[in-house]
């Protein structure tokens, strides 16, 4: 796909999808949710991480309401099924890490696909906004659900509810997002972050990502199944191999991500 909205680039095994409306504050349009659901999906044939940013002064502000006629008559089931679906699924399903990279506000459905990915670091100037009944609509792209698993109901009621900012330090204090960074860091900080998992055992990383999830529905006796299943499956990897060699090495392992 020839990207329009938005920038994929690739290096050091790491994939950096960077939405590139900045006169529309990165708002999401139709060609923009296409276009980020199939760079998440060409991710992990490129890399070991992804990391999902925007350009300019806005991670992003949510779905593009310029075009007043056609949104007072857009199907907002179909685009939510459509074209909402597949871009969070594919940025929820990938099987490397994926990492929010937040510079700014995240409303709406903006903040939704924020907290898609697998962990989230905001700059300290961020905020996120459940802007949706400001407009008589209520939370929907996926945020009903990260942010009760996030913060916990209450706080997910209020921020649906009254539509008040959250600051990112907020977010952090709470439990939405992995860490709020101050501004002059926070570019270095996801970057490092990026870099970490990039070198990491990424296979499992992935059973990590999949035993988290299913934490929430199994019982104690099915989790305990689920580890050994899983963990079994990592004992066959070869970065367990060479994780328990330079262990009795005393050196730094260097994982291949198999």
């Amino acid at each position: 796909m020839d990207y329009q909205t938005i920038t994929y680039e690739v290096a050091d095994d790491i994939a950096v999808i960077a939405l590139d409306r900045e006169d529309r504050m990165n708002a999401l349009n139709a060609q923009m949710r296409a276009e980020i659901a199939d760079a998440a999906r060409q991710a992990p044939n490129d890399a070991r991480v992804m990391v999902l940013t925007g350009k300019g002064r806005a991670f992003c502000s949510g779905q593009d309401l310029s075009d007043r006629a056609n949104a007072a008559n857009v199907d907002v089931e179909r685009t939510l099924r459509d074209e909402y679906g597949p871009m969070l699924r594919a940025i929820y399903d990938s099987p490397i890490p994926t990492i929010s990279a937040v510079n700014g506000a995240a409303a709406g459905a903006g903040a939704n696909l924020a907290l898609a990915a697998d962990v989230v670091i905001a700059t300290e100037s961020a905020y996120f906004l459940q802007a949706f009944t400001r407009i008589g609509l209520m939370p929907d792209a996926g945020g009903t659900y990260w942010m009760t698993r996030g913060m916990g109901a209450a706080k997910a009621m209020g921020a649906a509810l009254f539509a008040d900012r959250i600051s990112a330090r907020q977010a952090d204090d709470w439990g939405l997002i992995w860490e709020a960074v101050a501004d002059d860091a926070f570019e270095s900080t996801w970057k490092a972050r990026a870099a970490h998992l990039a070198k990491g055992p990424t296979m499992a990383y992935a059973h990590v990502k999949q035993a988290i999830r299913q934490a929430w529905d199994n019982t104690l006796e099915d989790q305990l199944g689920l580890e050994g299943r899983l963990q079994g499956k990592c004992g066959k990897t070869r970065d367990f191999q060479e994780g328990v060699l330079s262990f009795l090495e005393k050196r730094p392992p260097h994982f291949e991500g198999r």
